[in-house]
């Protein structure tokens, strides 16, 4: 065989790939070699994505894999994916093709070690915790005798039953209202939060018991739900929370004002028996006597002494000040009296004297003629007055109606002014459109300017 038939042959036998085509072929590859397969690694630097899909590294110690979580997927995974968490997960190899790089798509995960519903629990815990959902300053009192008691659980089963003789054997004739809900299982969750929403916006409970029987972790999940717990908290009625045994504890436990070891508990807490309640009243009713008793000894102690010794002083020193008052004023109107007669006797000394000293019927006359005189140059002053104010009048009317704008304006003439009173004197101290007032002998218009010439 020659040469070129050689080569003829090796380029018959060489097959050539295109990108998409390699990368297809690998696809199909893991298709067949790589589907639903367990992968166990420690997850390292995992983030969400707005779109809600979750993207992580597993990694061991030796290399690592990149991987991702899908939105859908990631709905019905009980805990968050976080860094330093060692899983084990599920799913298929495949390729992205968009970068040539292989990725493990997780179709479930579970946690090594610690459950998933545990760590979603703490995680859950930890996060309410920060916002002060469980802070104390938080929880409020119950009432101490309530009237109209709320119940969230399930309307079958011994929990309503046992809640209901406890209520009954304690105190009768309270009002109860059961909201029947679901407390495990699908919808459980928002039936449960209709529950205590409804107790909160009826503004008829006084105490809202949230109740559910004894299970396992998984039975008491509904009250792990971070829904469940926020309901819990933004209800405007104090809240118990009964779920399970004595040893089993919730979210909802931690964000209630009150926790029952059981459901009997709660009916115990949330009411008072008939007796605790009448040794209360008497208790009350013996320290108000006690009180009024204490009162009213007090009370008239104080009015002995109020009446007798202090309010004997107080008229003493009240009658004191006065007579003190009364001497002041005595004094003080002698002396009044004294000066008043040692000043008229020495004016009338005075008076006569110089009655004595003048003959009064020639000044009288004297002043009677002067008077007379007076009275003539004054009405000739007065009446030259008035003739010249009179002239004056007369001369500055007549210039004054000779010089007025109105005398002007009968003559045909007008004043033209703005809205505000601004005069306007020439034809460029407007524009076309103003409204301006136009003064007329008579009346007055109102005119736009069309257009405007000189100026």
């Amino acid at each position: 065989m020659t040469t070129t038939q050689l080569s003829l042959s090796f380029e018959a036998q060489r097959r050539i790939f295109s990108v998409s085509e390699l990368n297809s072929a690998v696809q199909t590859l893991f298709e067949r070699q790589f589907r639903a397969i367990f992968v166990e690694g420690e997850i390292s630097g995992c983030r969400m994505a707005p779109s809600g899909h979750y993207y992580f590294s597993l990694k061991d110690a030796q290399s690592q894999i990149k991987c991702a979580l899908f939105k859908g997927t990631a709905r019905y995974v009980r805990f968050k994916p976080q860094d330093g968490l060692a899983v084990l997960v599920r799913g298929s190899l495949e390729v992205y093709e968009a970068r040539g790089e292989y990725q493990f798509i997780v179709e479930s995960i579970e946690p090594q070690g610690a459950g998933a519903l545990q760590i979603a629990f703490e995680q859950l815990k930890r996060k309410l915790a920060a916002e002060g959902l469980f802070a104390l300053e938080r929880k409020r009192a119950l009432p101490k005798l309530p009237v109209r008691i709320g119940m969230v659980t399930s309307p079958g089963g011994a929990v309503i039953r046992d809640m209901l003789h406890v209520i009954e054997r304690r105190f009768r004739g309270l009002h109860i209202r059961l909201f029947p809900a679901q407390v495990q299982g699908e919808g459980s969750i928002e039936q449960v939060c209709r529950g205590i929403e409804w107790f909160s916006t009826g503004n008829w409970a006084e105490v809202v018991i949230i109740a559910r029987g004894g299970g396992s972790l998984e039975d008491l999940w509904t009250f792990n739900e971070e829904a469940v717990a926020r309901a819990i908290a933004a209800s405007a009625v104090p809240t118990i929370s009964a779920i399970g045994h004595e040893t089993d504890f919730t979210i909802a436990d931690f964000v209630a004002d009150h926790r029952a070891p059981t459901p009997s508990a709660a009916a115990e807490i949330a009411v008072p028996t008939t007796d605790s309640v009448h040794e209360r009243i008497a208790s009350c009713r013996a320290k108000a006597l006690q009180a009024m008793r204490y009162r009213l000894l007090s009370a008239r102690g104080d009015l002995h002494r109020l009446g007798t010794d202090r309010a004997s002083a107080l008229v003493h020193r009240a009658v004191s000040k006065r007579a003190q008052r009364v001497d002041d004023l005595d004094m003080q109107l002698r002396a009044l009296r004294q000066r008043i007669f040692v000043e008229r006797r020495r004016r009338l000394a005075d008076l006569t004297q110089r009655l004595q000293a003048a003959d009064l019927r020639l000044r009288f006359a004297k002043i009677r003629q002067a008077q007379e005189a007076m009275d003539g140059r004054l009405f000739k002053a007065i009446e030259s007055k008035l003739w010249q104010m009179r002239r004056r009048h007369e001369t500055a009317q007549a210039h004054l109606t000779q010089l007025s704008p109105l005398t002007v304006l009968s003559r045909g003439y007008a004043i033209v002014e703005r809205a505000a009173g601004q005069i306007i004197r020439s034809a460029s101290d407007t524009a076309p459109d103003e409204k301006l007032r136009v003064r007329l002998g008579e009346g007055e218009l109102g005119v736009r300017v069309e257009e405007t010439h000189g100026g």
